[in-house]
This record gives structure tokens, sequence and C-alpha cells, in this order.
């Protein structure tokens, strides 16, 4: 058996703004947005370079809910940018909810955090070489 490709799913009550948020301040490009017979948007995508993350919808059924419904997140995404110093003052100008700012860390990357408006973490980040281990 040979792995293809991971593509993670991330929940949102709405997908359209959240598609938004993601493209016009975190800079993913939008893979589109696919809607039902009523309109209701139902499923979306965004990019960065060949790699797609599905934006998908709260679900009782499915388990599914977003970190502002339940309080808290459980995990979050860590995306690699070329100049993390650059995107996070892009972020910062749009008064995006940052987590925290740049920080060096000893596991090898220098990153930021930012919360989308449903609560979700994405750590922005740029690979940076890892101190000497002990």
């Amino acid at each position: 058996m040979t792995f293809l490709d991971i593509v993670p799913v991330v929940v949102y009550q709405d997908i359209a703004a959240a598609h938004d948020f993601l493209v016009d301040v975190l800079g993913f490009t939008s893979g589109g947005i696919a809607r039902g017979p009523a309109g209701t948007v139902v499923h979306g995508e965004v990019r960065a370079g060949d790699r797609r993350i599905w934006l998908h919808a709260v679900s009782t059924e499915h388990h599914l809910a977003t970190p502002a419904e339940v309080g808290s997140a459980s995990g979050g995404i860590v995306v690699h940018v070329d100049d993390v110093d650059a995107h996070f003052e892009r972020v910062s100008a749009t008064g995006a909810n940052v987590l925290r700012p740049p920080t060096d860390e000893d596991y090898g990357q220098r990153e930021y955090g930012v919360a989308d408006p449903e609560g979700h973490s994405w750590w922005i980040a740029t690979p940076i070489p890892a101190p000497p281990t002990r």
C-alpha cells in the first residue's frame, strides 16, 4: 500500500466566511466553494501550493464541531512559509486574532500563532536550524 496524499479537514459553521478568511487574510489560494441545491455552502477548499485543505460543515451526525462551539481547540495546523516575519506583518495588519508573535523554537522553526474566526489555531512557520542537542 502506498499513501498518495493527506488532506486535512477543518470544520466550520460558516464555510464561506472561513474560506474568505483563509484566502484574504492567511494568503491561501481558493480551491472553490461548493453549494447544495438550495444554495447552501456544503464544502470549501483552500490550497497552499499543491496541498489542499477541505472546509467541512459542522455536523452533529458526524460529531464535528468548531473550537468556538466546544470552547477549546484540540489541535492546529502548521503551515510553512518562506518568510514568517513578513507573513506575520501582513496578517497582523488585518486585525486578525494573533495568538503570539513570531518566536524561534528549539525544535527548528520560527513560528507565530493566529486563530481564525471560529477558533482554529494556525501556526505559521519558517524552518530554521535547530540548536545542537545536549
